[in-house]
C-alpha cells in the first residue's frame, strides 16, 4: 500500500491539475476533474482526492505525488 499524502500537498497538487486542464474538458482528465468540481461543487472535502482519509482518492493526485517522491 502506497503512503498517505499529507492533507496540505493533496490539495495543492489537486489545484495544480485543476489549472493545467482548466478549459480542456475535451480530454480525459479534463472531464474527471471537470465532473469532480461540478458535483462537489467546489467543496475539497467532497472532491475526489478527499475521498480516502490518507488523501489518496483521486487517481491524478496519487499519480503525480508518487512521481514527485
Amino acid at each position: 500500500m502506497k503512503d498517505a499524502t499529507p492533507k496540505d500537498i493533496a490539495l495543492q497538487l489537486c489545484a495544480e491539475i485543476r489549472d493545467q486542464y482548466r478549459g480542456k474538458w475535451w480530454t480525459l482528465v479534463g472531464m474527471q476533474c471537470w465532473g469532480c468540481v461540478k458535483f462537489s461543487k467546489g467543496d475539497a472535502a467532497k472532491m475526489c482526492v478527499s475521498g480516502c482519509p490518507d488523501y489518496r482518492g483521486c487517481n491524478l493526485v496519487n499519480a503525480r505525488y508518487d512521481k514527485d517522491r
